[in-house]
């Protein structure tokens, strides 16, 4: 196992932690003077947000394992789908300058559950594929 391989829990548990406030934050589903959330938070939100987090820590954690890590440019995709799912469509500067906020209320705000359920879903297959892989992993 090499330095680049040995586990890093440490790591992951702060890759999880600042994941969860960052977003948590910017989304306004973590109450602050800075941000005011337009739309509001809904208790899949919290779960997105959670699971996010943790995904993003284990995907981490997964990483530190093997010499031959794979995925990142998915797990990169999981992240940014797990914030669309959660944040607050009308707050989000990129979406805004796309399309109007009306169409964004009518059409992508009823589908946050649903992208969130399909980050959710790729972040566990992606976790799974990398655990197959990994030969330090202990299947």
């Amino acid at each position: 196992m090499t330095d680049r391989s040995r586990p890093r829990p440490g790591r992951s548990v702060g890759v999880g932690v600042v994941t969860f406030l960052l977003f948590g934050v910017v989304t306004g589903l973590i109450p602050n003077p800075v941000y005011v959330r337009m739309v509001d938070r809904t208790p899949f939100d919290y779960l997105f947000l959670v699971a996010t987090a943790t995904f993003a820590a284990a995907f981490v954690y997964q990483r530190s394992l093997t010499d031959d890590p794979v995925g990142d440019r998915y797990a990169a995709g999981g992240v940014v789908g797990g914030f669309l799912a959660f944040g607050c469509p009308i707050c989000n500067a990129l979406l805004l300058a796309l399309f109007s906020s009306s169409a964004l209320m009518t059409h992508f705000d009823p589908l946050r559950p649903a992208l969130g359920a399909v980050s959710v879903v790729a972040f566990g297959g992606l976790l799974y594929y990398q655990r197959r892989r990994c030969e330090a992993c202990g299947r």
